[in-house]
């Protein structure tokens, strides 16, 4: 059985419960220049429309129509069940993880449902959208929270953590990432290079050039439940597990990615 797991979810996890993605065609990007949103320039030029821009985000995550998925569900009962050591990583900055339950979390890009003081790096829970009545309670004279996420030109938050436990895991996986931004491209280097199986599971098809030893193509909601149940019964991920799915007409549960 596997003892340590480390799991990198992206945005392609939330995109299944209906929040827009960064980076996709369609995705905020197209409708702000990165550098005015996603800044500590951009911020300190126009504070207003930073903020805005996650408040735009707030409304729909808060909004009532966005809740967790099977995939999210999958990842809260694998924490709950596994007797081993997990670390679920998410670049994404909603709340969605928590909803399901995780509870071993870590948001390398910082949390849309808090501020942080400028001053002294401390966070705040907020219960509403920005506005300038947010203000710090650590700081004299109270200082204007900022959005906690981790703009274009910051170090994320906790690679330490993440280093350490890539160091020493036994299986990665990564789901709904394009992993083609550092240092999170880097994550499946690493866990390669101790000896860990790594897997990869995404809606496209795997590129030539991955590192990921498997793939799993297709939506997380539907692929998680069936992972985290083989996981959960003692299966460790083969080659010969690999071969009885190839001659299958729909799409294989596990493929080569390389």
């Amino acid at each position: 059985m596997y003892r340590q797991i480390v799991v990198l979810t992206g945005a392609g996890i939330s995109a299944e419960s209906g929040l827009r993605t960064f980076r996709d065609q369609d995705g905020l990007w197209e409708e702000h220049k990165i550098e005015d949103v996603a800044t500590p320039e951009g911020y300190a030029a126009d504070p207003e429309l930073v903020e805005g821009f996650y408040n735009n985000r707030w409304k729909q995550l808060h909004g009532g129509d966005v809740e967790p998925n099977k995939a999210h569900t999958a990842l809260a009962r694998l924490e709950q069940e596994f007797d081993g050591d997990l670390l679920v990583v998410t670049q994404n900055i909603d709340d969605l993880h928590e909803r399901a339950g995780s509870r071993r979390l870590l948001h390398m890009h910082g949390e849309l449902s808090k501020g942080r003081c400028p001053r002294s790096r401390q966070t705040f829970l907020l219960r509403d959208p920005f506005g300038p009545e947010h203000t710090c309670t650590c700081c004299i004279p109270a200082q204007r929270l900022r959005p906690h996420v981790v703009w274009f030109g910051e170090m994320p938050i906790g690679l330490d953590r993440i280093q350490h436990a890539l160091d020493t895991c036994d299986l990665f996986i990564a789901i709904g990432t394009s992993g083609s931004v550092y240092p999170a491209a880097g994550f499946v280097d690493t866990a390669n290079h101790h000896g860990a199986q790594t897997v990869e599971v995404n809606l496209v098809e795997a590129d030539r050039h991955s590192q990921f030893q498997y793939h799993l193509q297709g939506k997380a909601s539907a692929i998680l439940p069936e992972l985290v149940e083989k996981i959960l019964s003692g299966n460790i991920i083969s080659n010969k597990e690999m071969s009885n799915q190839e001659d299958k007409p729909t799409p294989a549960f596990l493929s080569n990615a390389n």
